[in-house]
C-alpha cells in the first residue's frame, strides 16, 4: 500500500485537483511539498494537528516538506471559517508567534540533513510593490471566480474588508513563488483552504504555463459536524505550559464513542490492521479504545514520559489506581490565607477554576464542585488552613480535576 492509499485509508483526503499525479508523486517519494500555516497564537493547537500528522506521515514515505509561516499573511488574515475579521496582530506579535511556532514544528518533522525547510512568506510578500502586484499577479484574477468561492461567500452578508479579500492573492502567490524557487509542484491543508489552493494551481498555469497540484484533508470534526479542539476552558493547545499533558490526554479520553475509533485512524500512527481489529469494539471495549486513542497523541505531543504520566494521573482520579503525583497542581501561597482560612469563592479564582467570583458562584449553586469527592452547595463554604495542610483535590463539573497545595 502506497502512502496515498494509506491516506485515503485513514479517511483524511477530502478534495484533489488531480488524483492520478498526486497519488504517482507522493507514493514515488521525492516530491516536494508545502502546508502553510498562519502564525496566529503563540502556540499551535489541536485544530492544526491534522496538517501535523499528514506532513509528518508524507516526510516518513521519502517526501520533502516546507513548513511555511504565514509572516506575510498573517498581516492580512484568513477569512476562511470566520464569521468576523481577525483582530490585526502587531509585526512583533507576528515574529513571536512564527518563532513559537517553529520551534513546536520540531516534535513532529525532522529538519534534518534537509529533509525538511522552514520559510517564512515574510521574506518576500512583505517587499512586493503594490502596483507591480496588480499588474503581474492582479490581472490573473476574476472577482467574479473570487466572489463564487466558499470562504468569500459566507462572508459576504456580514461584510467582507478589501483587506482580507486579498487573502486568497497571497496564499496563491505563496504557491507561484515557491514553485518557481523550490520546484514545490503540491500544496496540501484543510479543506477550507480549497479556494485559495486552486487560486495558486492557477497562477502557476497562467504564468508559467506548468501544472501544479492541490489536496485537501479532512477538518478535525466531531460526529456533530463540529470542529474540534475546544473546551469549556478554551482552545486545546499543543503548548504545555498553555494546555498541560495531563488536560490534553483527559480531552482525548473524553471522546464521544461515536468518534473514537474514526479519530485512532486518522490521527494515530498504529498500523491499519491493528486499527481494524478494534472496528467491532463495543462498551467496555471502547473505553479502551479511548485510552488508546489519548496515550498515543499524548505520547506523540509530549513525549511518551509525558503520556505515562498522564494515563497514570487519569487512573488515580478514575480508577483510584495509579499515581495522583501527576494531576495537575496549583500552588496556594500561604499569604493568601486569613485568619486560618480562604473562601471556596476566592480559590476557585485564584486558582483559575473560575474566572470570576460570580462565575465561581454559579458553579457550586450548580452542584458542580466538590472537594475530596464530597459535593460542596454552599457559596460560603471556607477552607481552614488546617484542611489544606495535607492537600487537596477539587473536581469541577465531570472533568476537570485540581489538586491544591499549600506553598509555605
Amino acid at each position: 500500500m502506497g502512502i496515498y492509499e494509506e491516506l485515503v485509508a485513514r479517511g483524511l483526503i477530502a478534495q484533489v485537483t488531480d488524483e492520478d499525479k498526486v497519488k504517482e508523486l507522493i507514493n514515488k517519494g521525492g516530491a516536494t511539498f508545502y502546508i502553510g500555516i498562519d502564525p496566529t497564537a503563540d502556540s499551535l493547537h489541536v485544530g492544526h494537528f491534522m496538517a501535523l500528522c499528514l506532513m509528518k506521515r508524507l516526510q516518513m514515505a521519502g517526501n520533502k516538506p516546507i513548513v511555511l509561516l504565514g509572516g506575510g499573511t498573517g498581516y492580512v488574515g484568513d477569512p476562511s471559517g470566520r464569521s468576523d475579521m481577525r483582530t490585526m496582530m502587531t509585526p512583533e506579535t507576528i515574529k513571536h508567534n512564527c518563532e513559537c511556532f517553529k520551534k513546536q514544528m520540531e516534535r513532529f518533522i525532522d529538519f534534518s540533513d534537509g529533509k525538511a525547510i522552514v520559510l517564512n512568506n515574510a521574506d518576500w510578500l512583505l517587499n512586493l510593490n503594490y502596483i507591480e502586484l496588480l499588474r503581474e499577479v492582479g490581472a490573473c484574477f476574476s472577482v467574479n471566480n473570487m466572489l463564487r468561492a466558499e470562504c468569500y461567500k459566507q462572508r459576504m452578508e456580514k461584510g467582507l474588508s478589501f483587506l482580507e479579500f486579498n487573502y486568497m492573492i497571497m496564499q496563491s502567490y505563496d504557491f507561484y513563488y515557491l514553485f518557481k524557487n523550490y520546484n514545490c509542484k503540491l500544496q496540501f491543508g484543510g479543506d477550507d483552504q480549497w479556494s485559495n489552493m486552486l487560486g495558486g494551481t492557477e497562477l502557476i498555469r497562467r504564468k508559467l504555463g506548468k501544472d501544479a497540484y492541490a489536496m485537501t484533508i479532512t477538518l478535525l470534526l466531531n460526529s456533530e459536524g463540529k470542529k474540534m479542539g475546544k473546551t469549556a476552558n478554551g482552545t486545546v493547545w499543543l503548548n504545555p505550559d498553555k494546555t498541560s499533558p495531563f488536560e490534553f490526554y483527559q480531552y482525548w479520553r473524553n471522546t464521544d464513542d461515536k468518534d473514537v475509533l474514526r479519530l485512532i485512524r486518522m490521527l494515530t500512527f498504529l498500523p491499519l490492521e491493528e486499527i481494524d481489529k478494534m472496528s467491532n469494539w463495543t462498551g467496555a471495549e471502547l473505553n479502551k479504545a479511548k485510552d488508546i486513542l489519548a496515550y498515543e497523541l499524548t505520547a506523540l505531543v509530549h513525549g511518551k514520559e509525558e503520556a505515562d504520566k498522564a494515563k497514570s494521573a487519569s487512573l488515580s482520579l478514575f480508577m483510584g489506581q495509579g499515581n495522583d503525583e501527576n494531576i495537575p497542581t496549583y500552588s496556594l501561597s500561604i499569604s493568601k490565607i486569613e485568619n486560618e482560612k480562604i473562601s471556596l469563592l476566592d480559590l476557585l479564582v485564584l486558582s483559575n477554576l473560575a474566572s470570576s467570583k460570580s462565575q465561581a458562584r454559579r458553579l457550586i449553586e450548580q452542584g458542580g464542585i466538590s472537594i475530596n469527592s464530597r459535593q460542596i452547595l454552599d457559596i460560603n463554604h471556607n477552607l481552614c488552613l488546617a484542611d489544606l495542610e495535607n492537600s487537596i483535590k477539587i473536581k469541577k463539573g465531570k472533568k476537570t480535576f485540581l489538586k491544591i497545595v499549600l506553598e509555605k
